[in-house]
């Protein structure tokens, strides 16, 4: 079973030692959007999705869970 977007966001998240305020302030978007996004609640734009990609050096399929 693949993780999610959200799930595969927290994971690559705390991989990195950042909390879910500093992930939004790095992306200019408000914590509870992170929060959002984490929870499957809203999902990012297509632009947002490939930022943070490169951000985490991963491919845009690996972070929407497609890949392992």
């Amino acid at each position: 079973m693949s993780m999610r977007f959200g799930e595969r966001l927290k994971e690559l998240r705390l991989e990195k030692g950042l909390t879910q305020q500093k992930l939004a302030e790095i992306f200019s978007v408000k914590q509870n959007t992170i929060v959002s996004w984490e929870q499957g609640v809203n999902e990012t734009d297509f632009a947002t999705l490939i930022q943070l990609a490169k951000f985490f050096d991963v491919s845009t399929d690996y972070i929407l869970g497609i890949e392992n």
